[in-house]
């Protein structure tokens, strides 16, 4: 397990680059969901995945022009990178229901 900046990951600096890039280009959306649903920030307007952890997924939200960090906790800690499917949808779903949206089928 490596740890970047205090924060224990069982994920590879290139595993966290995927899956960045992965929500990045085709879940956009969906952390924009997550931010507003889960994270605290309602009046988010955008949104990208910053890093993933063992503990969390961190986004970058703009919120009145400016960009806010938005860590949002897993339900468990996760010890590899297959989990990490599995929750980010879980997350995007418990959005959805607090926010009112429907959520659409599997990703």
């Amino acid at each position: 397990m490596d740890t970047i900046a205090g924060m224990s990951t069982p994920f590879t600096p290139d595993v966290v680059e995927a899956i960045k890039r992965h929500m990045n280009d085709d879940h956009a959306d969906d952390a924009l969901l997550i931010c507003r649903g889960l994270g605290g920030r309602p009046e988010a307007v955008g949104a990208t995945t910053a890093d993933v952890d063992a503990e969390a997924i961190t986004f970058v939200a703009v919120v009145d022009g400016r960009e806010v960090t938005v860590r949002v906790p897993w339900s468990a800690t996760l010890t590899e990178r297959a989990q990490v499917r599995k929750e980010v949808v879980r997350l995007y779903r418990e959005a959805c229901a607090a926010l009112g949206v429907p959520a659409r089928g599997e990703h």
